[in-house]
């Protein structure tokens, strides 16, 4: 009769739960991931027949019940663009300023907590927001710009959560060795702390732009336009998006056929995956220059 207590009766026990837990993990994984899987692919059955060369380039006629959707592809672009301008730089600035300028006190945890609390509210607080300051108070009117800003303030708690956080993580070493060797303390950052914290900080700009690039609420009421067969000319112009051309063809417009409003779905699901996708390229060089 085999000694419960004995070291190898031990080691089987452990490993036998080791492999219970390993497979529990892989189950519940499965569950997880089929259910994106199952949905990635049902999207793309049905909105592949609307993929064509004239549906990604030309103009919507008909009600948007043909034609192309164009506009809303280059408007959603645009906004993406303007709200990387208006975010990033003043989101690492602040990141900076709270991981290697700011000693922790009374005032940079109350910082930190509105940003939680900034990210937790929900977007179309932020497009009433945009509404009264940009469009209304500030006089852009529905536009490109007024949508761009609004998108650029929901983003900047993201963005500037994950950069300083990234820039945390970068050794203490790394900023000894430098400032001993003469470096002033923003050459240390732009030198040595930007580029080894970059993989962590690109991932914080994808996410912060990847939301903006999927949201509706903001842009409605800031600058995206119902139906608009042409290209802004300016960024005080409104413009179709994606995001709010999607809501209005499913919800709006009677007799849309089924194969328009998934293509739509499929072509804002590639905008936002090819995102992803340049980001983890630069994020995986970066790595591979980092020095820890």
């Amino acid at each position: 009769m085999t000694d419960q207590s004995s070291p190898a009766a031990k080691f089987f026990t452990a490993q036998r739960k080791h492999k219970m837990g390993v497979g529990l993990l892989t189950i519940t994984s499965l569950i997880t991931v089929a259910p994106i899987i199952a949905l990635g692919i049902y999207i793309l059955v049905l909105g592949w027949p609307a993929i064509s060369w004239t549906f990604l380039t030309q103009m919507p006629s008909d009600g948007m019940r043909s034609g192309g959707i164009l506009p809303a592809i280059l408007g959603t672009i645009y906004l993406t663009i303007g709200t990387a301008l208006f975010s990033v730089p003043p989101g690492l600035a602040a990141a900076i300023y709270l991981a290697e300028y700011a000693s922790d006190s009374r005032w940079t945890r109350l910082i930190r907590i509105a940003m939680i609390n900034l990210a937790g509210i929900p977007s179309v607080v932020y497009g009433l927001f945009g509404l009264g300051l940009f469009v209304l108070f500030l006089g852009f009117g529905s536009s490109i710009l007024a949508a761009s800003l609004t998108l650029s303030i929901m983003t900047l708690p993201v963005i500037i959560s994950t950069a300083e956080e990234a820039m945390r993580t970068v050794p203490q070493n790394f900023r000894v060795v430098s400032i001993s060797l003469g470096a002033t303390r923003w050459q240390t950052i732009w030198r040595i702390i930007l580029p080894q914290s970059l993989p962590g900080v690109l991932t914080g700009v994808i996410l912060g732009l990847e939301r903006a690039a999927g949201e509706t609420a903001p842009i409605l009421f800031t600058g995206a336009a119902f139906f608009l067969p042409r290209l802004p000319r300016s960024p005080m112009d409104p413009t179709m998006a994606l995001p709010y051309h999607l809501f209005v063809i499913t919800t709006q417009v009677p007799g849309m056929p089924i194969k328009i409003q998934y293509g739509t779905v499929l072509v804002l699901l590639a905008f936002v995956l090819g995102m992803n996708v340049v980001a983890t390229i630069i994020r995986s060089r970066a790595r591979a220059r980092r020095q820890w």
